[in-house]
């Protein structure tokens, strides 16, 4: 039997791959790494990405490089001679050394990260490197100025400021959108002077690829990256930018919905209560043979009357699932040829009159001349076919008596 073909299957669209200013293989070291591991490196921006391969999209590691201090050529212990295939990358708090294949990948990945970090190209280049590095540079820069800060928050002038006074702990600056309209931005603070709150609003205009913080003297910036770290770096680090903590429940609950009317509530199991050392043995103590632990100690009592339970009394009725009219009405739509009345009960068996006995009869052999002429043979016109040897008269009118009954109460039947 030929099947329906179903619907062809859509291919699985693969996640697409990330696009890098510099990648190639680096083996890196961690603080708390006893041993390189050789992983597939990207950049872009500033994030280092580890990839497995490099085929892989999802990335396994990365390395954030806002909290740059310097980068080093990295010569192994005991050695006099740099090999030219480490460099150390020194970040706030922490050390991360890195191995390469060969002298040129080094200081091609040295160059790269010193572009993007401080903005601009190295001097001790080759032209054509130091071409490569001006487009990277670009795009970096252009990069940075369509992408807005960590502390940026589409809110307005009274949302931030509940905001930074509902969350003093999470930062004291926030960059938001400017109410003018004009697409230009604002920076709202918040500092305590004398247990007195100090709010103050700073407008940063919008003016082609710059962006100019508008206060007495004009301070002009490349990004809102640039903004954000001017105001930090002018205040020796007393405006610290506004990072919302992620909302976690710090009490367990779930839905349950109640039995009695069917409404869902919101509800908080209890804590368990610490048992001392005396209710901690006893619940050690294991029950003995007669009583299995999951049995309870007494029968459960008896549910109120008045509830919807269902509580045997006496002997069971006899089961009755269908109307016997029903059932009646639907035989006669399915068969109308059977009438209503066989269905209100069994049908009763017919009684089948005993078989009459048919005499015997007896076969007699026919006696034949015999002389020099034989037996006598009969003519072409004989009217009846002559009785095959071996088979009784009396059987086989028997068994066609038998079957002629049969067809009879067949039809009485119906």
């Amino acid at each position: 039997m030929a099947t329906t073909p179903g619907l062809p299957r859509a291919p699985k669209s693969k996640p697409p791959f990330p696009s890098h200013y510099f990648e190639g293989f680096l083996e890196k070291k961690g603080p708390k790494d006893r041993d390189y591991k050789k992983f597939w490196a990207g950049l872009q921006g500033l994030t280092i990405f580890f990839y497995n391969n490099n085929r892989d999209p999802q990335y396994v590691d990365k390395v954030d490089l806002s909290n740059f201090l310097a980068l080093t050529d990295d010569v192994p212990r005991g050695s006099t001679m740099d090999p030219g295939t480490q460099f150390c990358l020194s970040l706030k708090g922490q050390e991360i050394r890195f191995k390469v294949e060969s002298l040129e990948s080094r200081e091609m990945w040295k160059a790269f990260i010193m572009t993007v970090v401080e903005l601009k190209v190295p001097s001790n280049l080759l032209p054509g490197p130091r071409h490569t590095m001006a487009d990277v540079l670009a795009k970096e820069k252009d990069r940075r100025t369509q992408e807005k800060p960590s502390c940026f928050l589409d809110v307005s002038r009274v949302e931030a400021q509940l905001l930074l006074e509902k969350y003093p702990d999470c930062g004291n600056m926030l960059l938001r959108p400017g109410s003018d309209g004009s697409g230009s931005f604002s920076i709202t603070t918040r500092q305590m002077l004398n247990g007195i709150e100090q709010v103050r609003h700073y407008k940063v205009k919008s003016e082609g690829l710059s962006y100019i913080i508008d206060v007495e003297e004009p301070v002009s910036c490349s990004s809102l990256h640039d903004v954000v770290n001017y105001f930090i770096s002018s205040t020796k680090g007393a405006l610290v930018p506004f990072h919302p903590d992620e909302d976690y429940e710090k009490v367990l609950g779930f839905v349950e919905a109640n039995q009695e009317n069917g409404e869902s509530t919101w509800t908080v199991p209890k804590p368990p209560v610490p048992l001392g050392p005396g209710e901690a043995k006893q619940t050690l103590q294991l029950p003995g043979p007669s009583r299995s632990p999951w049995l309870p100690t007494s029968m459960p009592p008896v549910p109120d009357q008045d509830e919807n339970y269902i509580t045997p009394i006496g002997d069971e009725p006899a089961n009755q699932y269908v109307n016997e009219n029903e059932v009646a009405q639907l035989c006669c739509l399915k068969a109308p040829a059977l009438p209503p009345r066989l269905l209100a009960g069994p049908k009763p068996k017919r009684q089948v009159k005993p078989l009459p006995k048919v005499p015997t009869v007896p076969h007699k052999a026919k006696t034949e001349s015999k002389g020099l002429a034989g037996p006598k043979k009969g003519g072409s016109g004989a009217s009846q076919p002559r009785v095959p040897s071996g088979v009784p008269i009396s059987t086989e009118m028997t068994e066609e008596l038998e079957r002629k009954l049969q067809q009879r109460r067949a039809i009485l039947e119906k």
